[in-house]
């Protein structure tokens, strides 16, 4: 396809991109009540894997072994993120699991800073001030605390930001899709060994429908499909723009989980999820969107 056509399907690709993800809460809070975590992980990333490796068959030719140390170092961090992630949903609702994950977009540039030695600028410290505020109204209950499906969210949210910055680490120089196919992989690797130390296998489970329907779209388009979307889409799409685009995420997580699995949302949830969708804008973004170009520098 031309230029102009891939700039016109962008945008489209990332908004697509962010349901998929955002509509993947309920269906895998649905899937957890007949199959265990470790396993349910291991068949999605496994699945994602092979299939990713059969659409980037041509990048094969550009394999060297270092892809197997950054494939396995990326992984380790995505395995993390995911199974506290998915360990937090069996403890709480889709909704707060969607917009509390998204809490590791503010996190990257502290985690980056302790890394690469690059201070955060005032957007990065004005979105962590709206985002604690925003899981205070999410979370805290009566007395000040926290329920172990949240607390488990949110240090779920450390490792996605521990995951992005291991990213930019390993990945230069290198096909980010062929990179990819050794992230899931080796995260897959890691589900199986844990479902084999600590689970039943659920040989029963996966020969029910129920079962089967939600693992083939998380696999297909919450693992591999979206991820093709987004990587494409960011390439034609202006960094801002994309950001903001992709951060609906967490929107449309909790949109699907009150239409299709009953979630129930107050007004001080509302509130808590509005704040912390401007954290990540603002964090992402600096809000440059609101500015004209040409305008004064987002650069604190």
């Amino acid at each position: 396809m031309n230029e102009k056509v891939m700039r016109m399907l962008a945008k489209p690709m990332l908004l697509l991109a962010a349901f998929i993800w955002g509509s993947s809460f309920f269906i895998m809070k649905d899937a957890l009540d007949l199959l265990p975590v470790q396993y349910l992980l291991a068949i999605r990333f496994t699945a994602g894997a092979v299939l990713l490796g059969l659409l980037c068959w041509k990048k094969w030719a550009r394999f060297t072994p270092d892809y197997l140390w950054r494939g396995a170092v990326i992984g380790t961090m995505l395995y993390m993120a995911y199974s506290v992630q998915t360990y937090g949903l069996t403890m709480t609702t889709p909704s707060k699991n969607a917009f509390l994950t998204a809490v590791y977009c503010v996190l990257v540039p502290f985690l980056y800073w302790a890394f690469a030695r690059v201070k955060p600028d005032r957007y990065n410290v004005l979105a962590a001030v709206l985002c604690v505020a925003g899981v205070g109204l999410v979370s805290l209950t009566g007395d000040l605390s926290i329920n172990p499906g949240d607390g488990l969210t949110l240090v779920c949210a450390i490792f996605y930001a521990m995951h992005i910055v291991s990213v930019a680490k390993v990945s230069p120089g290198k096909d980010i899709y062929l990179l990819t196919v050794f992230q899931f992989a080796f995260a897959g690797l890691y589900a199986w060994i844990g479902g084999a130390l600590t689970e039943t296998f659920p040989a029963q489970a996966l020969a029910r429908p129920e079962v089967l329907l939600p693992l083939a779209y998380l696999a297909v388009m919450a693992t591999t499909v979206a991820l093709l979307f987004q990587n494409v889409g960011q390439v034609w799409s202006d960094p801002a723009s994309a950001s903001v685009i992709l951060s609906l995420e967490s929107v449309f997580g909790v949109l699907c989980s009150v239409l299709f699995a009953g979630d129930q949302v107050n007004g001080r949830m509302l509130a808590g999820f509005a704040l912390i969708f401007v954290a990540v804008v603002c964090s992402e973004t600096k809000f440059a969107f609101l500015r004209a170009p040409g305008g004064p520098s987002a650069k604190a």
